[in-house]
This record gives structure tokens, sequence and C-alpha cells, in this order.
């Protein structure tokens, strides 16, 4: 059985219907690039959206992608 790249457990994921962080990406498909992986699936055509979320704690953002 072949191993699925990150980008198509990414993109499986997303049109799952579920949102994604770079902290997700990390923990569930061991991914240190998502906002590359997300650029690519742009490039192909995936119109992904892109909602900043403010930490509470820290304040600072962290982008959440979803389809």
């Amino acid at each position: 059985m072949l191993k699925q790249s990150q980008k198509t457990m990414i993109l499986n994921h997303l049109e799952d219907g579920y949102r994604i962080t770079p902290l997700d990406a990390l923990n569930k498909f061991g991914c240190m690039r998502l906002a590359a992986i997300i650029k690519t699936l742009r490039n192909e055509g995936y119109n992904i959206i892109t909602q900043i979320v403010k930490s509470k704690e820290h304040g600072k953002g962290y982008a959440k992608y979803s389809l």
C-alpha cells in the first residue's frame, strides 16, 4: 500500500469539511509547512479560505484554513 502525501491527506481533511491550523497539521500529519501546501492547493484551483484567529493567551494570530 502506498503512503499518502501530506498534501493529499490535508486536502482530504479539508474536503471532509474540517478546518486545519498549523498545529493540527503538525499533530495529525507531521506537516511543518502547512502554508506551503495551502499555496500549492490554491495554485491547483482549490478555493481555500483563510481565517486569522487571535490567541487569547498570547495575543498572536494564527491561520485556520477551510474549503
